[in-house]
């Protein structure tokens, strides 16, 4: 995979040789004195261009091409009406010399078409439709071609004004007999034609001359620390085409490749290596190590991209999305990782040089910093702001580092910084369908699932409300414990809501779900332990089936570890002495916890059930209760695989006294005198 990504970006980089120097009109020299190494021309500049090519333009003359089958179709299209007239006029007395006549009418009626498609009827082109009546146009008729004014030229409304006012005069004995039909039969024939029209334009374009001057081998272009002026900046534009043009010779586009394909190399290596040793939970799912590497995909092929369309600039990609978004489902230090090494990509893609990377840069840094939170919009946009201001600020302070002055021609900037910090907006929707794509839970989907009215938790409180009493209990200790060690508070409390889903197959035999007589009185030892087991292999398939994400299923299998149902194991032992138990029958299949909130929540679990158990509890009982169950846990091995640390468990500890007082309302213990 990161071979594919290197090859895929090398193959964007541009063919030709990179010019050696970096410069900008009204800026400062900060190169050596440099001289010609070889003769150029001078070229003229895109501005003096433009002007020539609008002066030569304005006088050429556009083409208009007479359609020899317009007249045809036309001319058929009204003998046809006239024979469709002529039916509904039969036994009419005042067309009487129409039926008589009819080829007299006809051959008129041709006549006079033919005359006005000869002249010919033209239709103008949008782009003359505001031209005055001297315009020239070439009227081409066949194989000759004619220069001819619009007022010589009739328009459609014209020709049927024309051939309305000439019929009184046609020495026809009932001439408005063609009246209604005659004028419609005047169409435009005369079409502009585009091709010819570019084609002498191109013509007449290509030899106006683009130069202005020529600059010899030895000649001194610019010193060290000089104001960099329109002449000379269009001198050292003439120069590094020329430059382009010498090195770009046989074999240079392999050279310029394996010289980019090396870059690039060394800077999706060295991040490889990175993900390996520093990210290994990315480094080792195929799903994660795609979605970093695609951040270096996806902005790579928009740089080159954007910088082949010449009105756009790259300064409009928001490249802080990058960050925003690992950071969101991974760790600070990987999103701002990430972030350089995209930044570090484009910088070779992009002919923006250095100020690109150094702002790019910043604005990553402070996406980072400014931590956007995708449940909080406000917050959100106050990160898009910070971003606004520090690209404003950066990009500010290099042009007055540069230039000594802000001019109006770096206005542009500041339209494509807010287009980016627009589109960087798209990272709160691109969240959930990174999710499904790539597997991941985010904060938004946790907020999601802890709403109450979701199926799964809905059900829960009404099959088994104390469970859900329960639920919301731990939820809270397991809450505040992962906030005071630096841990996922949402993602821990959510977990704690679904973990014992299970409990709804056979809430009755629950305690916290009984009011009667405990169902368990009727069934053996063994029936018992598998029953209360089962509710984490049941919560498994409810969770599955909701389509919960892997995340939170992980704490439904692990909330028990592979303790033993006690008080069924030690039952059963005193029942039976004679018998050997088989503790994988009074045993959770497990697994243990890994992660710190897998850890956080078994502990809450534990002691938030223990804690129901104590009558009236002292605060005393209560600490007493905590180190029991947790050192127990310990014992058991239960954390073995845990990755939080002897430190953080004291900070845990610390919380889970304090809440559990809470809980059992434990009154202050007043000293005794």
């Amino acid at each position: 995979m990161v071979l594919l990504t290197i090859v895929f970006i090398s193959l964007l980089f541009p063919e030709q040789v990179r010019f050696r120097y970096q410069y900008k009109e009204s800026g400062m020299w900060a190169y050596e004195d440099l001289y010609a190494p070889f003769d150029f021309p001078i070229k003229k500049s895109e501005t003096e261009i433009q002007q020539e090519q609008s002066n030569l333009l304005s006088d050429l003359a556009p083409y208009y091409i007479i359609d020899h089958q317009v007249a045809r179709r036309q001319k058929l299209e009204f003998e046809k009406a006239f024979q469709d007239q002529l039916k509904l006029a039969a036994g009419n007395d005042q067309f009487r010399d129409v039926e008589r006549n009819a080829g007299r009418y006809l051959q008129y009626s041709r006549g006079l078409l033919d005359r006005l498609f000869e002249k010919g009827i033209i239709k103008l082109d949008s782009s003359h439709q505001d031209k005055e009546p001297d315009f020239v146009i070439n009227v081409v008729r066949g194989n000759t071609v004619q220069r001819q004014t619009l007022q010589s030229i009739m328009t459609v409304e014209e020709a049927r004004e024309l051939i309305t006012d000439s019929l009184p005069y046609s020495k026809l004995y009932v001439a408005e007999f063609l009246l209604p039909i005659l004028p419609d039969a005047a169409t435009a024939n005369l079409l502009y034609s585009d091709s010819l029209s570019s084609l002498y334009r191109q013509e007449q374009l290509e030899g106006l001359v683009t130069s202005k001057g020529v600059i010899n081998e030895g000649d001194l272009i610019i010193t060290r620390g000089s104001r960099i002026s329109p002449e000379i900046y269009q001198v050292l534009v003439s120069f590094e085409d020329a430059y382009q043009i010498r090195a770009g010779g046989k074999g240079a586009y392999w050279k310029v490749l394996f010289g980019f394909f090396l870059l690039t190399s060394l800077i999706v290596g060295v991040f490889g290596i990175y993900l390996q040793f520093y990210a290994s939970e990315v480094f080792s799912r195929y799903k994660s190590l795609a979605f970093v590497l695609m951040w270096l995909v996806v902005y790579s092929y928009l740089v080159f991209a954007v910088e082949s369309i010449d009105s756009l600039s790259a300064y409009m990609i928001p490249f802080c999305i990058v960050p925003i978004v690992v950071k969101i489902f991974y760790s600070d230090r990987l999103a701002f990782f990430t972030h350089i090494v995209v930044i570090l990509v484009a910088s070779f893609l992009s002919s923006l040089g250095y100020e690109f990377t150094v702002v790019q840069i910043l604005a990553g840094i402070v996406a980072v910093m400014s931590n956007p939170d995708a449940r909080d919009w406000s917050k959100f946009f106050r990160s898009m702001a910070y971003i606004f201001l520090i690209y404003s600020l950066s990009y500010v302070g290099l042009v007055f580092m540069q230039e000594g002055q802000l001019g109006w021609d770096d206005s542009s900037y500041f339209v494509w910084i807010f287009l980016n910090v627009f589109l960087t907006l798209l990272a709160f929707p691109m969240i959930p369908l990174l999710e499904r794509l790539f597997g991941f839970t985010s904060s938004v989907s946790l907020v999601e699932l802890s709403d109450m009215n979701r199926p799964l938790l809905r059900d829960l409180a009404l099959k088994a409300p104390g469970t859900l009493q329960h639920s919301l209990q731990v939820a809270n200790l397991s809450e505040e414990a992962a906030r005071l060690i630096g841990a996922d508070g949402l993602l821990v409390r959510v977990a704690a809501l679904y973990h014992d889903i299970g409990k709804m197959r056979r809430p009755e035999y629950f305690i916290e779900n009984q009011g009667g007589e405990n169902p368990h009185n009727g069934l053996t030892e063994l029936e018992s332990a598998k029953i209360i087991i089962d509710h984490v292999i049941d919560g498994e398939a409810m969770a599955r089936k909701a389509r919960l994400p892997q995340i939170l299923i992980n704490f439904i299998l692990t909330h028990h570890g592979t303790t033993r149902t006690e008080y069924f194991y030690r039952t059963y032992i005193q029942k039976y002495p004679d018998r050997e138990a088989d503790e994988a029958q009074f045993r959770y299949p497990g697994p243990k916890p890994q992660t710190k909130e897998e850890t956080i929540l078994m502990l809450a679990d534990s002691l938030e059930a223990s804690s129901k158990s104590l009558r009236n509890p002292s605060g005393q009982d209560i600490d007493q209760l905590v180190e029991k169950i947790i050192s127990g846990k310990i014992t058991h091995g239960q954390l073995d695989e845990s990755a939080l640390t002897f430190e953080e468990l004291e900070k845990c500890k610390t919380v889970f006294r304090k809440l559990l007082r809470s809980i059992n309302h434990v009154r202050v213990e007043y000293p005794q005198e």
